[in-house]
């Protein structure tokens, strides 16, 4: 992966080899289908996924694969048997540039990814606020 700095994704497209270009722009139209009405930005130099204030998910491009940003356990365990056509390290999703985009698999990674941020957005609501002296009881 180059090392500029992009201001775009398809900036970030652009700058990678010419056979890559059309598996990004894949998995570019995927999340977007999947997250309609996302804002589409670059973070950690790399295409970005927001929704509702809220980032979602993340792309890059490497030699030999592209990765898919953040995969929670629970995501990873929703999706085991899907993501063995992957490489999976850590919180990362590799996917072989050499095959197909597997389209249905990242539109619901993307969807699932959704929801966890919903439910990590309710829980930071529903939680006492740190500093908030609590009231005792007479």
């Amino acid at each position: 992966m180059p090392a500029d700095k992009f201001q775009s994704v398809d900036e970030y497209i652009g700058a990678q080899p010419e056979p890559v270009h059309a598996t990004l722009e894949r998995v570019r139209a995927t999340i977007l289908k999947a997250l309609p009405g996302a804002e589409e930005t670059i973070s950690y130099n790399m295409p970005t996924y927001t929704l509702r204030g809220n980032f979602i998910i993340h792309f890059a491009a490497w030699k030999r694969h592209y990765s898919i940003y953040p995969a929670s356990q629970k995501l990873i365990w929703s999706f085991k048997k899907e993501l063995a056509i992957a490489t999976l390290i850590k919180n990362t999703i590799r996917f072989s540039l050499s095959e197909p985009v597997p389209t249905a698999l990242i539109e619901r990674i993307a969807k699932f990814r959704v929801k966890e941020q919903e439910e990590r957005v309710k829980r930071k609501m529903s939680a006492p606020k740190r500093g908030t002296p609590k009231l005792k009881a007479r």
